[in-house]
């Protein structure tokens, strides 16, 4: 299509030098299966006699011991709601004229990268990326992009579906654990918004599209559409999550696993390119509130199962494991 080809990527025909990872960083298994066993979750089950999502609950907490991942289907949030929201950052990637590069929120309000997405040892990745702070809305929508002119009333509408469908999540999670109804009512947030672009790629043996890595979220809750690519750590091998257009993909963030004490685990994933297929991603990270002081739940912590970390201010945290790269510091000033 016409709008998809941007000479930066679609009329190369090799990798250039400036992409291409070390051997020992590459993806090694592009062609490995699908893991069929990463549970697809239907939120819409029926209610238990007490009135309870009890196997929803079940399912949730089992697949979050297990893989740290799970897909939520039935999921409440309107199919108008998250086309409008795919269509307006394809839009937004698509302009030839992009308002800036590499831009701090404390300037603008967003970070938008390109070819000059830095990964490792000054190796690109291959993707464009646009980041923003979602947190409190009302503050931070007009710091947001304003073209496409729709953008921020479409990602707004988007953010708060997110909200309703992680507070959903949460709370059942609160049940499989046994922490009191509401744990993390006041201290969970949409903070952030991460939206991506993976043009295709010559050869994806040689490059990323994301670095492996842990989330420094609570949870993160990710749109990818029919879009594959996105491959988790599972015993010890990368496996690849299928791609279902009306699912929502879920990971544990570290911070859940902490305040779990580590019944629920966070995962290593990655991304990695296609030859043929361009993959468009929302990820929205829940997060702790700034100030939030994260350490294992108490009704968690026993003589027969300790504390297995210590208490930290969230910021603190961030800051200290560098959890956004080098953009670490702007978006912890964007999240104040």
């Amino acid at each position: 299509m016409k709008e998809d080809k941007d000479a930066r990527w679609f009329e190369l025909e090799c990798v250039p030098k400036e992409y291409i990872f070390p051997k020992e960083d590459r993806p090694q298994n592009l062609d490995s299966p699908v893991c069929d066993s990463i549970p697809v979750i239907d939120l819409a089950k029926s209610k238990a006699a007490n009135g309870h999502n009890s196997q929803p609950v079940e399912e949730i907490l089992k697949a979050s011991q297990e893989f740290g991942f799970f897909q939520v289907i039935n999921h409440g949030i309107p199919e108008k709601t998250v086309t409008d929201a795919m269509n307006v950052l394809k839009e937004f990637f698509n302009m030839q004229a992009k308002n800036t590069t590499g831009t701090v929120p404390h300037t603008k309000g967003y970070i938008y990268t390109n070819s000059t997405d830095f990964a490792k040892d000054g190796v690109h990745l291959w993707r464009e990326n646009l980041k923003h702070a979602c947190h409190p809305l009302e503050e931070c929508i007009h710091l947001w992009p304003d073209t496409p002119t729709r953008y921020q009333e479409v990602i707004a509408a988007y953010i708060i579906e997110i909200q309703k469908l992680s507070s959903r999540i949460l709370e059942m999670v609160c049940e499989g654990l046994g922490l009191k109804q509401g744990y993390f009512k006041d201290t969970s947030e949409v903070q952030l918004l991460s939206s991506n672009l993976y043009p295709p790629c010559p050869d994806p043996s040689l490059t990323l599209g994301i670095l492996p890595h842990y989330d420094p979220s609570l949870l993160t809750i990710l749109y990818q559409g029919g879009s594959t690519g996105l491959q988790v750590m599972k015993d010890g091998q990368w496996v690849n999550v299928g791609a279902n257009p009306n699912a929502f993909v879920v990971n544990i963030g570290n911070q859940l696993e902490i305040i779990s004490n580590r019944k629920l685990k966070s995962v290593k994933h990655r991304v990695v390119n296609n030859t043929h297929e361009t993959r468009r991603s929302i990820a929205t990270f829940v997060n702790p509130s700034p100030d939030c002081i994260i350490e294992p739940a108490k009704h968690l912590v026993n003589k027969l199962e300790p504390s297995l970390y210590p208490a930290s201010q969230y910021k603190d945290y961030v800051l200290r494991n560098k959890a956004f790269g080098d953009y670490t510091a702007a978006i912890q000033n964007a999240l104040r």
